[in-house]
């Protein structure tokens, strides 16, 4: 990696003889260590971050590798300040001596460190080493060329696009066999594992293996798509709003237009079709998938293998889990004949070398604007934190009542743990200075540039309107949230705050699936359109177990969040509460509704709004209620979002204006492709190796005398010797990740599987808003050990054989 190193002297006419000069160099800065104490050190020499000496350094004795790269005017000898030059793999400032002298020191320091701050922040973000998350329609080809010498073909892109998966339920996955199998994580497939579990089988906590196909159980509910084609429509898509139009106006045009869009797709082609914004408004891409909805287990560990080390370990670093899980897709009863799947390579990856990863990123919040982002830091963070420290509460509280109640909430608590310490780490970023600092300036870089350029200085008042309509959002927020949910999921359902459970869920779809059918295709909410029946249909007939007293608890929980957040004398609270308590209420709706029988919803499916309303379920009956209070706050929100659209579209024309094709959409839960080397971190002056071995996780299990949630299952301990103790375990890379690719493929440059992404470290939770490598690292699963585990420890020498012989 080449980066610049800045030279801050005294004035632009000032020359210096390079060889001869002074100067304090700081290197891999850690941004948190303010200005102020690095000046303060005082004298010439040399500072690593972690570090606390400065080791005397002489400019002239740098090595010829460096010095090659120095600016030509600085190998002569002289230079004019201030420089900018490039050494290899490192990130550099340094300030003339005169500047740290301490005549000059009180002068210097105020006026000058928070322009230094920032230069450091801009080199550790704007170098942005093997950042962005690429569309595979815009492939990083010259950068991979030029950085690595790597040029992937056309072809090599197709196959690795057409291995990757994604999985409805959140995740991503890939084909490493040409009969249909697919490999993701063990909490990627936690819920399907989870509707699967009964009292007698709990596979989500001992996991399970099919030794023939014969035994693979089909799950339920589950879908999987592979990206087929991608193709622009922005053109189609913006064209559709007209000069004149009123934010409702807009919104019911453009939204007219994708659905025409999808829809005619969907009729030609058969493929799940969906019209992706991208840059906030600014493009919109036709992604077509083929979708995969006979779907079944092959193999699980145990989750204490999965997850060793439990919460304590999550998002840290060294880490010691096998979190895989592996299903194989049916087509017509039989295994799918799979063309592009990922070939395994048992040996996984080396230090240092160049891989890939293509998996499907949930959302990131990169191109926002400052003022909102500041609306996320001050009131959707701690929002959407109270809500996952309630719940994981609640079902912490649930779970410790039985070991049968724990079976039933794992999923949801483990979910809205790792949500929590997620969102934990994202706010913490955003509350620190120098993160704020950095994305301010990477703001106000883009708008200075907008204002030197006449043609889109009119631009600048997209910000404005993009700070009103969000205070018109976080108005509407209590209620919209409650009755809906701010931040929708791209694909599946994602209920209200307020009610809580899969009944409330079935009800809202059946309630909605007939009052929209009755619309024209192009007026529906997008989840009720044309081209989302099938994967709708497949969520409202699922067949997964409904528990009462966990439905009960939910329900009673979120009904109690309502009338406290709205006082118990609202009028909607009263009229959802009907004269009775949260938890007799609650009581009343789950034993008395009749939508726990799958038949009975396919059956009201069918059936028009005066059939559906003369049911007189009570759960349907309450989704009813207060669906036209839902649909108002929903129709503000979307108003406000359709501004939003319109600024961004602007903001980003003159984006791509300005940086060309350097600028990179945010994460959509679409298909995306990352790169980076397989490297370590320093960490408060400790390196911190790429990877783990499998003596480390039992040397880890024994400093914490086998106890939860370090402790292993007996099979573990009894194989320990069949294990080669120094196979690779997981490693990190500095490839760019996000909530959404758990389950990733990690490739090398030969298109083969050697890992799988499973978490990132601590220091990557703030990549949601901003990319740093400093540290920040994604976590993963070697395929070494994948097979080093199948073979000598988990009895599953035919799966281990399937996927090794993908390689004949």
């Amino acid at each position: 990696m080449f980066v610049q190193l800045l030279i801050i002297g005294l004035g632009n006419e000032q020359r210096v003889a390079v060889e001869k000069m002074n100067f304090l160099l700081v290197t891999h800065v850690n941004v948190r260590m303010s200005v102020q104490k690095i000046v303060q050190r005082g004298g010439p020499g040399f500072l690593r971050a972690g570090q606390d000496e400065i080791k005397a350094l002489n400019f002239a004795t740098l090595s010829s590798e460096h010095r090659q790269n120095v600016h030509a005017i600085g190998c002569r000898g002289s230079c004019q300040l201030p420089l900018q030059m490039s050494l290899r793999n490192t990130t550099v400032v340094a300030f003339a001596r005169a500047l740290y002298d301490p005549p000059m020191y009180k002068w210097f320091c105020p006026p000058f460190r928070w322009l230094i701050l920032l230069s450091i922040l801009g080199m550790t973000t704007s170098a942005r080493a093997d950042e962005r998350m690429w569309l595979f329609n815009a492939p990083p080809l010259k950068q991979l060329k030029e950085k690595y010498q790597f040029e992937p073909a056309l072809q090599w892109l197709e196959h690795l696009q057409k291995a990757s998966v994604r999985f409805n339920s959140g995740g991503s996955g890939s084909f490493v066999s040409p009969n249909g199998l697919v490999i993701t994580n063990h909490h990627v497939g936690a819920d399907t594992l989870q509707k699967m579990g009964s009292a007698e089988h709990n596979y989500l906590r001992d996991g399970f293996y099919a030794k023939t196909q014969a035994d693979e159980i089909k799950s339920t509910g589950l879908e999987l798509n592979v990206l087929m084609s991608i193709e622009d429509v922005t053109a189609r898509v913006t064209n559709a709003v007209k000069t004149g139009m009123t934010s409702d106006q807009a919104s019911i045009a453009r939204n007219a237009a994708i659905a025409a869009i999808e829809k005619e797709s969907k009729d030609k082609t058969g493929l799940r079709s969906d019209v992706v914004t991208l840059y906030q408004g600014g493009a919109y891409h036709l992604y077509r998938y083929k979708r995969y909805d006979d779907v079944r287990l092959v193999f699980a560990p145990e989750q204490q293998m999965a997850f060793f080390g439990g919460d304590p370990d999550n998002f840290e670093y060294p880490r010691y889990d096998l979190d895989i899980c592996l299903f194989r897709v049916y087509e017509n009863g039989q295994p799918a004949k799979i063309e592009h799947f990922l070939k395994f390579n048992s040996s996984g990856p080396n230090d240092g070398e160049l891989i890939f990863v293509s998996g499907s990123p949930g959302k990131t919040d990169r191109q926002l604007t400052q003022d909102e982002m500041g609306d996320m830091r001050d009131r959707y963070l701690p929002y959407i934190l109270s809500m996952f420290y309630r719940r994981e509460m609640l079902e912490s509280a649930y779970s410790t009542r039985s070991f049968e109640n724990a079976r039933k909430a794992r999923d949801d608590l483990f979910g809205d743990q790792n949500n929590r310490k997620r969102y934990d780490g994202y706010l913490a970023g955003l509350l620190d200075p120098q993160i704020w600092s950095a994305l301010q300036a990477r703001e106000r870089k883009l708008r200075d540039a907008i204002g030197r350029d006449p043609k889109f200085k009119p631009t600048q008042s997209s910000y404005d309107r993009i700070k009103r309509a969000q205070a018109e959002i976080a108005k509407n927020a209590p209620v919209y949230n409650y009755l809906e949910q701010e931040r929708p999921v791209t694909v599946g359902y994602r209920g209200p705050r307020a009610f809580a459970g899969n009944l409330f869920k079935y009800a809202r779809l059946l309630l909605r699936a007939v009052d929209e059918r009755a619309k024209p295709n192009g007026e529906r909410i997008p989840t009720f359109r044309d081209s989302a029946r099938e994967s709708l249909e497949l969520e409202l007939f699922s067949t997964e177990p409904i528990y009462d007293d966990y439905e009960i608890v939910r329900l009673t929980d979120s009904l109690t969040d309502f009338a406290s957040a709205f006082g118990a004398d609202n009028p909607l609270v009263k009229k959802i509460l009907a004269g009775k308590s949260p938890h007799a209420r609650a009581v009343d709706l789950v034993t008395s509704t009749k939508l726990k029988d799958t038949a009975l919803r396919k059956d009201l499916y069918g059936k028009d709004a005066a059939a559906l309303q003369a049911a007189h379920d009570p759960m349907i009956d309450l989704a009813r209620m207060i669906d036209v209070p839902a649909r108002e706050a929903r129709k503000i929100s979307d108003a406000q979002d359709e501004i939003k659209k319109q600024a961004y579209s602007e903001i980003a024309k003159a984006r791509f204006a300005i940086e060309g094709t350097s600028s990179y959409p945010d994460a959509t839960f679409t298909l995306r492709l990352s790169y980076g080397t397989v490297r370590g971190y320093e960490q408060d002056g400790k390196q911190i190796p790429a990877f783990t071995d499998f003596a480390g996780l039992y040397q880890r299990s024994t400093e914490h005398d086998n106890k939860p949630p370090f402790d292993l299952p007996k099979r573990w301990i009894d194989k320990k010797a069949n294990l080669n103790l120094a196979t690779h375990f997981n490693f990190v890379s500095d490839a760019d990740i996000i909530g959404g690719n758990s389950g990733s493929p990690v490739v090398n440059k030969e298109n083969e599987f050697v890992g799988i992404i499973f978490d990132g470290n601590i220091q990557s939770l703030v990549l949601d808003c901003i990319y740093t490598d400093t540290q920040a690292r994604a976590v993963s699963v070697d395929s070494a050990a994948i097979i080093e585990a199948l073979r000598k420890v988990c009895d599953a020498s035919a799966l281990a054989d399937e996927l090794e012989g993908a390689r004949k």
